[in-house]
């Protein structure tokens, strides 16, 4: 696992959760008082019971969004890239035909 740590974006409270046939948008204001949307989609279509619930569930809910900082992402491409096993060639080499 990768120990590059993720810096809190934006922490939102969710107002609403409008369902749509397979997810939902959340909106909610931030406690920057800015206005986020978050589209939320399943893999699979949601049956009304399901949808009404999870619809229940989401619309109290807060939202936390972290990120990495753009240079710790390249950072952490070079470190899996480089723990990653170099391939073996076999024959001959170029150096030595």
């Amino acid at each position: 696992m990768d120990a590059t740590k993720y810096e809190p974006f934006a922490e939102i409270e969710v107002d609403a959760a409008r369902p749509d046939p397979q997810g939902f948008t959340l909106t909610g204001q931030g406690a920057d008082h800015a206005e986020y949307q978050l589209d939320l989609h399943f893999g699979m279509p949601l049956d009304a019971k399901t949808r009404s619930v999870l619809g229940e569930l989401l619309s109290h809910s807060d939202l936390t969004i972290s990120r990495r900082a753009p240079g710790a992402l390249v950072q952490a491409l070079r470190q899996r890239r480089n723990r990653a096993p170099q391939p073996q060639f076999r024959g001959k080499s170029v150096e030595n035909p």
